[in-house]
């Protein structure tokens, strides 16, 4: 397992966003994304780094975005630190595997999230009124079910705090109409398209979430996509519907987390060891299952 990095630090760089996650720079006209260790569960970052979740973050979404690039245009410009601007050079060793420079964009205050199948929050909703965001489906549907189409059920996008599920009325007031139908569209088409894939690499995409942004007047994908922090993976032959199913992302520490006793607001508790280290493995697991490849024997 490789150096857990929690927090970057480039002193001589301008720092453009410190997310749960990442750390963004600001190159002028591109960013350098930097994907860190650390875990956020329930909206808290956690006081421990998982080894290897920033390099798994990072490479899968580069595989993502290649896979993608027939369908939309992405904000990936490179991954490799040899091609990295000059002024980043001295900082190579502590980004080589994790981070990437994009272009910058004006990003979208929309969560895209997809879902092709019935769980987490999703489930809650629909025990108590057989709908997902409003969205009304069959009655009868069992946990973990498969949807009987791909739905649209976008949120806010909120810097801290917990995100708000709204509908697409919403979305257009907030975007305008044109944009708003952009978005659903496009986000159902790379979900649809990734979920295929996933099922012939043996796994399971429940749902996901897609973040956009407009350059040079074009709606581009960005952020990170399609990964164990973004998305529900499921092994595909573990699944079976009527029960929650083991997964490759971080909800197993998020269950391990709801059997403490601990209210979800910082300071948040250490994990174990052993619950670190099975998290660092789920994640590997994922990035071997979907790109047919160890990280960083490529």
């Amino acid at each position: 397992m490789g150096k857990v990095l929690l927090t970057s630090d480039f002193k001589d760089l301008k720092l453009f966003r410190r997310g749960k996650v990442r750390d963004v720079y600001d190159l002028g006209d591109k960013l350098l994304i930097v994907s860190t260790d650390r875990i956020s569960c329930f909206d808290v970052v956690l006081p421990c780094g998982i080894p290897d979740k920033g390099r798994v973050l990072t490479s899968l979404s580069v595989f993502w975005f290649d896979f993608l690039k027939s369908v939309v245009r992405t904000h990936f410009i490179s991954s490799d630190v040899d091609q990295y601007p000059v002024e980043l050079a001295k900082h190579k060793d502590q980004l080589r595997g994790r981070s990437m420079v994009v272009l910058k964009s004006k990003a979208l205050p929309v969560e895209c999230i997809v879902r092709g199948y019935l769980s987490g929050s999703g489930w809650k909703e629909y025990q108590k009124n057989s709908s997902v965001c409003g969205i009304k489906l069959p009655s009868g549907l069992l946990e973990s079910d498969k949807l009987p189409q791909i739905i649209f059920t976008p949120s806010t996008k909120a810097e801290e705090g917990h995100d708000i599920n709204v509908d697409q009325k919403h979305v257009e007031a907030t975007v305008g109409k044109d944009i708003a139908d952009k978005l659903r569209s496009l986000s159902i088409e790379i979900y649809r398209r990734a979920s295929e894939y996933g099922l012939m690499r043996g796994i399971i995409i429940a749902d996901t979430k897609f973040e956009f942004g407009i350059h040079n007047g074009e709606i581009i994908l960005i952020d990170e996509v399609l990964t164990p922090d973004s998305s529900r993976f499921w092994p595909k032959d573990q699944y079976e519907r009527g029960r929650p199913q083991s997964s490759f992302d971080k909800q197993f520490m998020r269950d391990y987390l709801e059997g403490l006793s601990w209210g979800k607001t910082l300071p948040a508790p250490m994990p174990a060891a052993d619950i670190i280290k099975k998290t660092s493995l789920k994640y590997l697991e994922a990035y071997r299952l979907i790109t047919g490849k160890e990280l960083g024997l490529e």
